[in-house]
C-alpha cells in the first residue's frame, strides 16, 4: 500500500475544520495533519478523549484520517528569544504577561500537554519547532565563540530533555521540521542537535525539503544520513534562482513575492526541488509515513495549488519493487 497523502492544516486555519474536510476530499486528500491552532485542534480540550474521538468522527464523516499533529507555534517559543513577535503566534494562556522566562516555561508545558492529547488522539508523531537561543548567532561577526555556540545546544538540551521524557511516557515522539530559526537548519546542525540529546529515540525530524534546497543544503542526502529519523514528512516545494539577484538567501528583508527576492515557496511541482529523488530516498529507508502537502505559494489560488498538489503527489507516490527486475533473467 502506497503511502496516505495529507493535508497539513496549518495554512488553511482560517477555515473551521469541518469546512476544510470537506473541501480536503473535494481536492484528493487520504487525511489532514491537524493544526494546534485554530479550531482544528486544541490541546487543553484533547486532554479528554471524548474531543479527540469527535475529532476522528469529524474527519471520518468525510472520508479522512489523521497521522499526526504539529505544535510548531508553540515549539517555536520554548528556546527562542521571547520578544513582541511571539505574541502573535502564541495563545494568549502561554503568552500571559510576555514575560520571557515565563513564556518559556508556559511553552514547555503546553509541549508536555501536546503529546498527551497526541496519545489520546492515538497519533505517534507531534511536528513543531524547537525555536534557537543562537539564531542571532548565525553569521560569525563580530566574532562568535565554540563556547556560544555549545551554549546554545546546551540550552537547547536542558529545556527539550524534560519534555522529551513526557513524550517517552506517551508513547509520542517529537518530529523537527528542520528549518532557519530552529535549533537545526541543515544537515551539520540536525547532527549536533541530535548529539545534544544523546541521540534519544523520541526525537526525530519532519523532513521538508523546501527549506533546504535554497539553502544549498542537499535534501535527498538528508533523507539517506537520517532515515531512521524521518518520523514524518512535509511534502513543499520551493524555487530559487539560477541567476544572481537582488535579494540573496538572507532575504534582504523584503516580503514573499518581491521579485527581488532569490528564492520563493512554490506549489508542489513548480519549483526547483526534484521529488522523484525524494519519494526513491524515501523507499531507500522505508519511510512509512504520510506524505504531508503544506500548501504555500503566494501567486497561486490555494485550493487550484492544494489540488494540482494532491494530483501531482499521487503520480509520485510509488512504493519500491519487491524483486529485481532482472530477476526473470536469472535460470537457477
Amino acid at each position: 500500500m502506497s503511502r496516505p497523502i495529507t493535508l497539513f492544516t496549518g495554512q488553511w486555519a482560517d477555515l473551521p475544520l469541518e469546512t476544510l474536510a470537506q473541501k480536503a476530499k473535494s481536492f484528493g486528500y487520504d487525511g489532514l495533519e491537524l493544526a494546534c491552532w485554530g479550531d482544528h485542534f486544541n490541546v487543553t480540550q484533547a486532554q479528554d478523549k471524548a474531543y479527540c474521538d469527535g475529532r476522528h468522527a469529524l474527519l471520518a464523516e468525510h472520508g479522512l484520517k489523521t497521522w499526526a499533529i504539529s505544535a510548531h507555534l508553540v515549539g517555536q517559543a520554548v528556546c527562542d528569544v521571547i520578544d513582541e513577535r511571539h505574541k502573535a503566534i502564541l495563545p494568549e494562556h502561554v503568552w500571559g504577561e510576555g514575560k520571557p522566562k515565563e513564556v518559556q516555561k508556559r511553552a514547555a508545558e503546553e509541549l508536555i500537554k501536546t503529546a498527551y492529547a497526541a496519545k489520546n488522539l492515538g497519533v505517534k508523531v507531534v511536528n513543531g519547532f524547537t525555536g534557537s537561543k543562537i539564531w542571532s548567532l548565525l553569521y560569525s561577526f563580530p566574532p562568535v565563540s565554540d563556547a556560544q555556540i555549545e551554549d546554545g545546544y546546551a540550552d537547547f538540551a536542558n529545556r527539550w530533555n524534560p519534555i522529551l521524557d513526557e513524550f517517552k511516557k506517551a508513547g509520542v515522539c517529537f518530529a523537527l521540521e528542520v528549518h532557519p530559526t530552529e535549533i537545526a537548519f541543515d544537515i551539520v546542525s540536525a547532527e549536533r542537535a541530535l548529539q545534544a540529546l544523546n541521540h534519544r529515540p523520541e526525537f526525530g525530524f519532519n523532513y521538508d525539503p523546501s527549506h533546504l534546497g535554497y539553502q544549498g543544503v542537499d535534501y535527498v542526502k538528508f533523507i539517506q544520513k537520517f532515515g531512521d529519523r524521518i518520523y514524518h514528512a512535509h511534502m513543499k516545494d520551493v524555487h530559487w534562482s539560477s541567476q544572481l539577484t537582488e535579494a540573496g538567501v538572507f532575504g534582504g528583508h523584503t516580503k514573499f513575492g518581491d521579485p527581488r527576492r532569490f528564492w520563493e515557496f512554490r506549489s508542489l511541482g513548480r519549483g526547483s526541488v526534484n521529488f522523484e529523488e525524494i519519494i526513491r530516498a524515501l523507499n531507500q529507508v522505508n519511510y512509512q509515513g504520510p506524505l504531508s502537502v503544506e500548501w504555500e505559494d503566494i501567486g497561486m489560488d490555494r485550493e487550484h495549488g492544494a489540488t494540482e498538489a494532491a494530483a501531482f503527489l499521487r503520480k509520485l507516490n510509488f512504493i519500491p519493487s519487491k524483486v529485481a527486475f532482472d530477476a526473470a533473467f536469472d535460470r537457477k
